[in-house]
């Protein structure tokens, strides 16, 4: 299986073989900022088979720890379609999940910064929690 993410006007495309490695659900304040709205869902593949196609612009800020977190966005549209933390996992390739614009995709296993989360969202039932981000 081949999934593939788009950016909002389709000038960006990821694909990326097979199913995520891990998926999560990011409460904090820069995932919030960034998306503009309560959370981020991302989802992990190896970038190996990964295919990129379209021009993209990048941000780079640190996280929590230190580590550059390197987004990739739609020049056009502005949509943040991947994203690369190059010192912790430098052979995956991180996609926004609303890019596949897959209701059947698989749910996040993980919710990172609780203590970010807006109330008012329900994280789904088996979804391992934590207050803060988690060590890689």
């Amino acid at each position: 299986m081949t999934r593939t993410a788009r950016c909002h006007c389709g000038a960006v495309t990821v694909e990326v073989p097979g199913e995520p490695q891990f998926t999560f659900m990011c409460h904090c304040e820069f995932c919030q900022r960034r998306t503009g709205t309560s959370y981020h869902l991302d989802a992990w593949f190896s970038s190996e088979g990964a295919i990129i196609t379209g021009e993209t612009r990048t941000y780079t800020r640190s996280g929590d720890r230190g580590d550059s977190l390197v987004f990739h966005f739609c020049p056009n549209c502005g949509s943040n379609v991947y994203f690369y933390l190059p010192a912790v996992l430098p052979d995956m390739i991180g996609v926004a999940v609303g890019c596949f614009a897959d209701p059947g995709f698989p749910a996040p296993q993980a919710s990172l910064y609780e203590y970010r989360r807006h109330r008012w969202v329900e994280v789904p039932a088996g979804t391992v929690r934590h207050e803060r981000g988690v060590t890689l």
